[in-house]
């Protein structure tokens, strides 16, 4: 098969706006973009294709045919391009992971129209408000609404013909007062219909202007001396406000405006959209979209915005977003604000997107634990400035008393968690006294040149328990082994938790509660534990090898001995007279059995390892 000849493609798409659509070899739809000049944004695929991600990279070497639609206008573009990636699904497009079915509330299409909830759009002439991302908005909406004006719930057909013939009867409905009786002419159709229309203003978010006639009312009642009429008009007002006062978060200058941002990860990002009108949220919703070529944020931002405000029937002029869009439409104001209401009505979407993002990722985490980790190791290697993942992690630690049975510990973390068989510890050999550095030296000289000379594989990271001091000692080991620019080394300090880069004067501070922070702490701690646990376990050993020398006819080798053989000073102690006896002669045991029996001193009971 030919390849692809793009530049006899591209000579016959126009620079306009529209949408473009890619096919492969098979005539499969494999994606679909929009563009305010087709051809500039096709051309860009194929004109320094080098530069694209790699994902693009194999959509590109795909396409074998482009075809594209003209529009008038971007937003056009918008709408085209959203309802045919619904229809198609390209195998290449960003994947809208919201497929849920929202309730409406519906005014029913009739005499004495109902009102209720559902979640099937029937196209009979009734008017239909919402959908409703939250079902419990929904319902306490409605609730409001029912308490404020009585409703019929039934479905009598009451024509007007029906109720002149005195056909129905009043239900228990009317009896509580939750219906004022059409049925029976008790409620004129002009007064049930006044009602229906401050209800639509309601669900319009036009409260306050059913606030202001329900006032006026108010004020005819009270100066027509009509005060159980006036009273119920006062019960409507402070059940209007109560809802009101819930509902606005913003002065309600802000008539008729749609609110989004977003938030991203490496495959996924999260949209959140707040409808406002008359400083109330009458909708809100957050989306989750699949990544699939590795798209900006502005991509994805577009095609949410295009996607949510279909779906909410949105007709709103003004758009606030994060940052600004590269689309220039008259029909439509993007706004980026830096201060006052419209800037909190953005931090409020933000701060919706986040909560939703880590819920999402924490649920999605539990389910599959290695997403998790791959996570912990892709923000570690961004903040620590590595140019791979941390799998393979070392930290190094030194312990001693006064210069006394110095020690290193080695810990390791394979895929951020402990790989408690690779630990490993020093007795240190060539350092004498209470020197730091070179104890530091010699563990990690010793650690890489056998990992080296055995053909393990260098871990990525090495951490270094300590300051400057310590991790140019352990630099200077790496170098004599050739490897010092292998591998990535840092030094944790403990004081304010700095980390230090070799040849850096300034430390790097990372964020107190950074999961990075938080792994090499733990690595720290981990070996710290490890250092003194086996220090410990040296000085008992060393300290109770010692005693026995002091022992008639037991020294230097004889102790060794008996501590290679039975492993504890208890297990010396509670051994019997043959078992002794393999390791001592008769004099030596006697003398050893005397020794027990007659000292209490503590020494005795402490456990020695070798």
């Amino acid at each position: 098969m030919e390849p692809f000849n793009y530049q006899q493609a591209l000579t016959k798409i126009p620079h306009k706006p529209g949408v473009y659509q890619y096919w492969d070899a098979e005539g499969t739809l494999i994606y679909i973009g929009k563009a305010k000049d087709l051809r500039n944004r096709v051309g860009s695929y194929f004109v320094n294709s080098n530069q694209l991600n790699s994902k693009t990279q194999v959509l590109v070497r795909k396409i074998a045919n482009i075809t594209f639609t003209l529009v008038d206008t971007e937003i056009d573009a918008w709408l085209l391009e959203n309802s045919l990636i619904k229809k198609h699904q390209p195998r290449y497009n960003v994947m809208l992971k919201d497929d849920k079915t929202y309730p409406w509330i519906v005014l029913k299409n009739e005499t004495f129209p109902r009102i209720y909830w559902t979640r099937r759009m029937v196209k009979d002439g009734s008017k239909y408000f919402g959908p409703y991302a939250s079902v419990g908005m929904m319902h306490a909406i409605l609730e409001v609404i029912r308490e404020i004006y009585p409703l019929r719930t039934c479905n009598l057909p009451l024509s007007h013909d029906n109720i002149a013939k005195g056909k129905f009867r009043v239900c228990l409905e009317y009896q509580i007062g939750n219906c004022k009786g059409p049925c029976e002419g008790y409620q004129s159709e002009a007064d049930y219909l006044n009602n229906i229309e401050d209800i639509k203003d309601i669900l319009n978010g036009k409260t306050g202007v059913v606030i202001r006639k329900l006032k006026d009312q108010l004020e005819a009642a009270a100066a027509a001396l009509n005060f159980e009429y006036a009273h119920q008009l006062k019960n409507k007002l402070e059940l209007l406000d109560r809802y009101q006062n819930k509902s606005t978060v913003v002065n309600s200058s802000i008539s008729n405006v749609d609110v989004f941002s977003i938030a991203s990860e490496a495959n996924y990002a999260f949209v959140n959209y707040l409808k406002v009108v008359n400083g109330t949220i009458i909708q809100t919703q957050t989306i989750e979209l699949k990544k699939r070529l590795d798209e900006q944020d502005e991509e994805l931002l577009s095609l949410a915005i295009s996607d949510l405000r279909d779906r909410f029937n949105s007709t709103s002029k003004e758009i606030i977003v994060p940052f600004d869009m590269d689309v220039d439409d008259e029909q439509i104001k993007f706004t980026v604000p830096k201060m006052g209401e419209k800037k909190k009505l953005l931090e409020l979407s933000q701060k919706n997107v986040i909560f939703f993002k880590r819920e999402r990722l924490d649920q999605h985490e539990k389910l599959n634990p290695e997403v998790k980790t791959e996570r912990i190791l892709a923000r570690m290697q961004k903040d620590l400035r590595m140019q791979e993942l941390p799998r393979h992690i070392e930290c190094f630690d030194n312990s001693n008393i006064q210069g006394n049975y110095p020690v290193s510990a080695i810990v390791v973390f394979k895929d951020a968690k402990p790989s408690k068989k690779d630990y490993r510890h020093f007795n240190v050999k060539t350092v004498v006294g209470p020197n730091d550095f070179a104890t530091m030296e010699e563990a990690v000289f010793r650690r890489y040149r056998r990992m080296i000379d055995e053909g393990q594989a260098l871990p990525q990271l090495i951490i270094i328990d300590g300051g400057k001091g310590q991790l140019s000692s352990a630099m200077s080991s790496l170098q004599k082994l050739g490897i010092d620019k292998q591998l990535v080394v840092i030094g944790i300090a403990k004081r304010l938790e700095e980390l230090y880069y070799p040849d850096d004067p300034y430390p790097l501070y990372l964020d107190k509660k950074s999961e990075t922070l938080k792994i090499i702490q733990q690595l720290r701690d981990e070996a710290h534990r490890f250092g003194i646990t086996f220090h410990r376990n040296q000085r008992s050993r060393k300290t109770f090898q010692t005693e026995l020398e002091n022992i008639p006819g037991i020294g230097k080798t004889t102790a060794q001995k008996l501590l290679k053989e039975f492993k504890s000073v208890k297990k010396i102690q509670d051994a019997s007279t043959d078992e002794l006896k393999k390791v001592l002669n008769q004099k030596q045991t006697v003398a050893l059995l005397d020794y027990f029996n007659t000292t209490k001193d503590p020494v005795h009971n402490q456990a020695g390892t070798v």
